[in-house]
């Protein structure tokens, strides 16, 4: 009888639902966050600067505000040439110097006759901003402006409320006549007004107009708020770049953040903004004839990448515009040149056949695993454990094979969290490491003497918290 009910009682517990283990939980996104605007501009990692003003005609770089108008006088204006470039060369938008120091406007302004409108040029109906901003959108380009904050024209610069009044009323008519635009651009330059005043700018009511005309635009300057200066003009991130920083205290211009700080960033920051590496295809930003000899060449323009988008800035790359209204012809050569020297290093990502594990997966499960880093979506990814701060992923191949280069990317929407880690290449059964770094961030490009490997291990040395990888790719370029 008692192996009866033995039978009843097991057969029972094989009837009784089982209940399923529970589902490990993201980890905890670690402050400061970016926003979705932020997370947009990453995923853009290069564009164009463009600097085209009536410095392109007086040959100068810093204007003075008091030139003649009618010195605009681009004969062979073509806006679509820039978008044509620039779409060829994979750059994703034009951030063009609608407003330089000197005040002069490229856009028909109300609130000044310092403008296009006062030029000869097209019988004073010239606008580039429209040409510009049509063209864009013609090729799928993103529209930006740069709108200079001093302005050495206006009278009543150094008038603080009553300029304020005038560049908020200059900035309405920019971001409500021309479309979508993806970014406003404020560089720190601060000057003296003619009434030997010095401006005090309404920052505040500046970046509230910019948030309430354009509020899925980004906004540069110094110190943001959403991108920051690099802290140079070389096109040069910090070896080791965080994307966030401390704005409390500063303001563009006179009271920046010291240029190392501007560099690398701070891991302790308390907001999340971005670096952007602005740089010049020739020495100058506007053109000058006596530079057609003098563009950056490809070895330089390879390294500016690599130290831009390559340690997780974007890099804005400016096109001086000549007096014809063109993009030369030196300097679109040496661009697409760039363009297939990029496609050539980085058209096949040798790690999509590897398997991929890892010393630590969060909770074991699936959705956090190793493979997530090969599966080319960036909403997935490899995570540890929490209070797993030190782990490894591995990427075996099936046959040895050479690489030179290695791609990583952060989930960034759970902030920023690795602090360093190693490259490691199994090479004839033994492990050896390749290249070591500090910070990933939106991306973090590792180049070292090639190998012919049999597997590549990151390990992630030290982290903020639990480190998380969405992409891993492997390349060979040399």
């Amino acid at each position: 009888m008692w192996r009866a009910w033995l039978l009843v009682l097991f057969l029972q517990a094989c009837a009784a639902p089982s209940v399923p283990a529970p589902l490990p939980r993201e980890p905890a996104p670690l402050d400061p966050l970016p926003s979705i605007q932020q997370l947009r501009w990453h995923a853009l990692e290069a564009y164009a600067f463009v600097h085209f003003n009536m410095n392109t005609f007086t040959g100068r770089e810093w204007g003075e505000g008091t030139e003649d108008p009618d010195l605009f006088q681009p004969d062979a204006l073509d806006c679509r040439q820039w978008a044509l470039l620039c779409k060829a060369a994979g750059l994703r938008g034009i951030i063009l110097t609608a407003k330089h120091h000197d005040g002069f406007c490229l856009w028909p302004s109300d609130l000044t006759e310092h403008d296009v409108a006062s030029s000869s040029w097209r019988d004073g109906r010239g606008d580039v901003l429209a040409e510009l901003s049509a063209a864009c959108r013609e090729e799928g380009l993103l529209f930006g402006v740069y709108l200079s904050p001093w302005d050495r024209n206006a009278p009543d610069y150094g008038d603080s409320p009553r300029y304020d009044a005038r560049y908020v009323g200059q900035l309405e008519e920019v971001l409500t006549r021309y479309g979508p635009v993806f970014e406003v651009w404020w560089d720190g330059a601060c000057g003296e007004g003619p009434n030997g005043k010095r401006q005090v700018y309404d920052w505040e009511r500046y970046r509230a107009t910019v948030r309430r005309l354009q509020p899925e635009a980004v906004i540069f300057s110094d110190v943001g708020p959403d991108v920051r200066w690099i802290g140079n003009e070389h096109g040069f991130a910090g070896e080791t770049c965080w994307g966030m920083l401390s704005p409390e205290g500063h303001e563009p211009g006179l009271a920046a953040p010291p240029l190392a700080e501007l560099n690398e960033g701070r891991e302790d920051g308390t907001h999340w903004i971005p670096g952007e590496c602005d740089v010049s295809i020739r020495p100058g930003w506007y053109y000058h004839a006596e530079q057609d000899g003098q563009v950056k060449s490809l070895e330089e323009l390879l390294a500016i990448w690599h130290a831009s988008v390559g340690r997780g800035a974007n890099l804005l790359l400016n096109l001086p515009v000549d007096r014809r209204g063109l993009v030369h012809e030196a300097d679109a050569a040496r661009l697409l040149e760039l363009r297939a020297a990029l496609d050539a290093l980085y058209a096949e990502d040798l790690a999509l056949d590897a398997r991929a594990t890892a010393t630590n997966v969060r909770g074991g499960a699936r959705r956090f695993g190793a493979a997530c880093v090969l599966d080319g979506d960036p909403a997935t990814y490899w995570a540890s454990d929490d209070g797993v701060t030190e782990a490894a992923l591995e990427l075996a191949f099936p046959r040895p094979l050479r690489c030179d280069r290695v791609r990583l990317e952060e989930p960034l929407a759970l902030g920023q969290r690795v602090r360093a880690f190693e490259v490691e290449a199994r090479v004839e059964g033994a492990w050896r490491t390749v290249a070591r770094a500090t910070t990933i961030g939106a991306r973090r490009i590792v180049v070292f003497e090639p190998v012919v490997a049999e597997a590549l291990r990151v390990r992630v040395s030290s982290a903020r918290a639990a480190p998380a990888l969405a992409a891993v790719r492997v390349y060979c370029g040399g």
